[in-house]
């Protein structure tokens, strides 16, 4: 698996969870879904990070889903055995929501190094062309990085409406066809996008980073992970304790404050470039 993911800058499909899981954290997510409701429609897509970025830090569901062990084995054979929870970030597109996320790569933004990084790519629903599946473009991690710019583009599912500055040759991408329950892995330069959801079926899915305790980023303020196997010895994370809560909401208390720390971090290590 390492040599395609060197090679190409994805690996897909994997198997991630059993059929029982999958079903236990769909549900999960409706009922946040649906808890959530009134926030995310008066959201604009580009604004739902506040919703929907880093829930593993205050939503023990979503913490148990970065440690389940069918994800963690595969990351491992990338990043070996010693693995922190970065990032979450929920990228749902619900019957005819006009989200769409721009051509991009994430190393542009993050301030991560080395380029120890995986993402972790799960499906909780099918995922395919017809309701804006990934696109990536294979290789595009090995090639000088792309100038990029901010849109703040309402539809674009980024927090800035990030996109790649130039044009991408779209004819070369591959769509990430996903299961339910299964995975795609992809590198933290690959360029990549998705379409809207025009069809009838959700579009479910959490893309949660890891990065060995040997990166760093960029910047001020230690960042914030979550140790989900084996060690840190590094101590370049700000190691957060799991969350208990089954009460807690996405976007206030403290997730509010997590989201307030991370953009912060991300900010400084803009800064720092």
């Amino acid at each position: 698996m390492r040599s395609r993911f060197d090679g190409d800058g994805f690996v897909c499909p994997l198997p991630a969870l059993n059929p029982q899981q999958t079903a236990h954290y769909r549900r999960c997510y409706l009922d946040f879904h649906a808890g959530h409701q009134s926030q995310l429609d008066a959201l604009a897509a580009a604004r739902r990070w506040q919703i929907y970025a880093d829930t593993h830090f205050v939503l023990p569901w979503v913490d148990a889903l970065t440690r389940e062990p069918g994800i963690l084995d595969a990351v491992q054979q990338l990043l070996g055995p010693d693995l922190l929870a970065w990032n979450t970030s929920w990228f749902v597109k619900m019957p005819g929501d006009k989200a769409f996320v721009s051509w991009h790569q994430d190393g542009a933004y993050w301030g991560l190094s080395p380029m120890e990084v995986a993402t972790a790519w799960i499906a909780l629903g099918p995922v395919a062309p017809y309701n804006g599946c990934m696109r990536v473009i294979p290789g595009s991690h090995q090639r000088p990085h792309l100038p990029q710019r901010d849109t703040w583009a309402d539809d674009n599912a980024l927090s800035r409406g990030q996109e790649i500055a130039v044009a991408v040759d779209a004819s070369q991408a591959v769509d990430l066809v996903l299961q339910p329950g299964e995975m795609s892995l992809h590198h933290l330069w690959i360029v990549h996008g998705s379409n809207a959801n025009l069809s009838g079926e959700p579009r479910i899915g959490i893309a949660i980073r890891y990065v060995a305790p040997c990166v760093q980023q960029a910047g001020g303020r230690q960042p914030l992970a979550m140790l989900v196997r084996g060690r840190d010895t590094h101590g370049h994370f700000t190691l957060a304790e799991r969350p208990t809560d089954p009460t807690a909401r996405a976007g206030e208390g403290r997730h509010a404050e997590i989201l307030q720390r991370v953009h912060a971090a991300l900010a400084g290590s803009r800064a720092a470039r």
